[in-house]
């Protein structure tokens, strides 16, 4: 088969593996649609992510597809069931996991991260992960269970209520996520800040009452000349440090800022403790897809979360070592691999 294997900063190749066996308790999976990440870029830049890659892994975690092959131990799963994967398989045993905290689990396994994922024609994965989806709904929107899930996470430590003020800042394919899911949790008033114009554009399609191109505009100066002086969330999605700043500088009286975008490990903000203090802000971080995935399938297959429109273009296996090295072409937008 044909996987895209990580080497090492700046390097993944494509190249021929074997189909991979699979265990009593495993599936294997024909891959057919697969995102590409901002996660993948962080590995592929030589970064961390949630978890540190190994040399000669497989990457890969926003994927779907059709079980071609069960376990005998499997049960519930069938030859032929199209299948979205969660790729975040728990221990079960750590203090983590038995606390209820089981993103933070300790012997965690990420697949496409730190064990084979599916940017591959084939993929071996424990039952647990493989979630079954309708049979009529497209891989490229399965695929987006993941992501999803991970902003289902976010939202909920937002704790949007109906009537609020939301700022967005970043639409790509998480910032568009996050506007809808927040005109689901009731939000009054969406925000969008985006410096491309097609993506302001998609916002607003998808939700956002407001958009702003920070590059031309003093965004805290236009909320408050607008009265929009209680922002009651925030939802920082670029994973910039000066972003994040902005973040702060918006939010209102008894806030919460939700720090979405992933950084680089050794990046840092400047923050004004009494500033903190004087509006009583709540500053947030969300990590990863802790029992969300489930209720990600729910809401895409419900079509009330457009997954489709945010997608940029669909492209090929041998086309993912281009795009991951060229940030003009990552900047675009959502590309989703079609094996």
């Amino acid at each position: 088969m044909k996987a895209a294997v990580f080497y090492g900063k700046n390097l993944l190749k494509i190249e021929e593996r074997p189909i991979p066996e699979i265990s009593d308790n495993d599936v294997l999976v024909r891959v057919r649609a697969c995102g590409i990440c901002g996660t993948d870029v962080h590995i592929f830049c030589g970064e961390e992510g949630a978890a540190k890659t190994p040399a000669g892994t497989v990457l890969g975690h926003e994927f779907a597809g059709e079980v071609v092959k069960v376990g005998k131990n499997v049960k519930g799963i069938s030859d032929g069931d199209r299948v979205s994967i969660d790729p975040n398989k728990l221990c079960g045993q750590c203090e983590y996991c038995r606390r209820g905290m089981g993103h933070f689990c300790t012997g965690m396994i990420g697949i496409g991260t730190t064990v084979d994922g599916g940017f591959a024609e084939y993929c071996a994965v424990p039952a647990s992960q493989a979630h079954k989806v309708s049979g009529t709904l497209p891989y490229e929107r399965a695929a987006m269970a993941e992501p999803v899930s991970c902003c289902l996470h976010g939202i909920e430590l937002c704790n949007i209520k109906p009537g609020h003020y939301v700022v967005v800042i970043g639409c790509g394919m998480i910032g568009l996520l996050m506007v809808q899911l927040a005109r689901l949790s009731g939000a009054a008033k969406i925000i969008a800040v985006e410096p491309m114009a097609e993506k302001r554009k998609k916002a607003i399609e998808l939700g956002a009452d407001i958009v702003f191109d920070p590059r031309s505009e003093d965004v805290p100066a236009a909320l408050k000349s607008l009265g929009y002086t209680q922002i009651d969330t925030v939802i920082e999605c670029v994973g910039k440090p000066e972003t994040m700043e902005q973040a702060i500088a918006i939010a209102g009286r008894h806030s919460v800022v939700m720090m979405f975008g992933l950084t680089a490990p050794d990046d840092e903000i400047r923050v004004k403790p009494f500033e903190f203090f004087k509006k009583e802000i709540t500053l947030r971080s969300s990590y990863i897809n802790p029992y969300t995935f489930p209720a990600a399938i729910k809401l895409i297959e419900s079509g009330r979360l457009d997954v489709s429109s945010m997608i940029y273009r669909k492209a090929s296996l041998s086309e993912l070592p281009e795009i991951l090295a060229d940030p003009v072409k990552r900047s675009a937008g959502k590309y989703i691999v079609v094996i």
